[in-house]
């Protein structure tokens, strides 16, 4: 048995709900459906009752519910204590940080914190947007920094969570510069000689991005996909290979562009448009059951109490 098994049935009870679970606990309703049943499998009982609505607990799934609560309790307080030994590890803030944004943007925001708040020491946990997610979810940081567009929201509990804004990021189209300093490529390209397309692995929280943008476009636009991969800088260097279009956040190809290595796809009324993205920090609500590192509390305060810088290369 997985605890993240008793973490997905303690939410079922409390929200009485599959697709809200799903949605809190980060994973698809298929997904979490079959770690319930995986959890029943273990009990060698029904856990929920699956014939009314809202979702009821059998009278095992009660019996479970109030263990799985002292259960998950236990190692908490465990796993605090532990970290409660190693004394300098107090003074680490740790961040969850998808890729993208620990090369991009993070190395320059803690770089600009020294002069309003000081230095701090951190730990950078690089992950994909959704295991970074799930690491403040399971209580594995202290800040998790991501991209927000109201088109692809993470679905974070706003009566656990809370939110400020950092800055900005914008995602556009580049491709390798040609002869005559132009990209090599240009949309809307035609059906029987569609643009190769660099694009983003499935499930990359960019690529739901660039699809998004894609559909807005008013202009059938025809790309074949080439190459895909789940992080920006592998699309960068393929793109300045000259392989493809890759949609990139500004911030990732600053230099290139400046040195004409890259340059941005042309766009036209009607076609596909760059997007521009918040950059976000989150943390969990201090609590009762949730006390925040002295560290990690003063740098949410100072977060909280000056105006979001903007990043962004343009």
């Amino acid at each position: 048995m997985e605890t993240k098994w008793l973490e997905d049935f303690v939410s079922l009870a409390e929200t009485r709900s599959f697709s809200r679970s799903a949605q809190l606990r980060h994973v698809t309703q298929p997904a979490f459906s079959r770690r319930i049943q995986s959890l029943e499998a273990w009990a060698g009982a029904d856990l929920v009752d699956r014939s009314s609505y809202p979702t009821k607990l059998t009278a095992a799934g009660e019996t479970l519910y109030a263990q799985a609560l002292e259960l998950l309790q236990s190692l908490q307080s465990t796993r605090a204590m532990l970290r409660g030994h190693n004394s300098a590890g107090q003074d680490f803030i740790e961040f969850a940080v998808p890729h993208t944004l620990a090369f991009t943007f993070f190395p320059s925001w803690i770089a600009g914190l020294r002069e309003g708040f000081g230095s701090i020491k951190s730990r950078l946990i690089a992950l994909n947007v959704h295991d970074a997610a799930m690491r403040l979810v399971e209580g594995g940081c202290d800040v998790l920094i991501a991209y927000h567009h109201p088109s692809q929201p993470l679905q974070l509990d706003p009566d656990r969570y809370e939110m400020v804004v950092l800055g900005q990021e914008v995602l556009a189209p580049y491709a390798k510069a040609g002869p005559d300093a132009r990209p090599l490529f240009s949309f809307p390209g035609a059906a029987s000689k569609p643009l190769p397309y660099l694009g983003y692995a499935p499930g990359a929280y960019l690529g739901g991005i660039t699809d998004w943008i894609l559909k807005q476009s008013k202009t059938p636009i025809h790309l074949e996909r080439v190459y895909e991969t789940d992080m920006a800088e592998g699309l960068k260097v393929m793109a300045m290979e000259g392989h493809g279009i890759a949609f990139l956040p500004r911030s990732a190809v600053k230099k290139e562009v400046q040195t004409g290595a890259l340059v941005e796809v042309g766009l036209s009324a009607g076609q596909v448009q760059a997007l521009t993205m918040e950059v976000r920090a989150y943390r969990e609500k201090p609590s009762a059951k949730h006390h925040a590192k002295g560290a990690a509390q003063q740098l949410w305060l100072h977060l909280t109490q000056r105006p979001a810088s903007v990043h962004s290369s343009r």
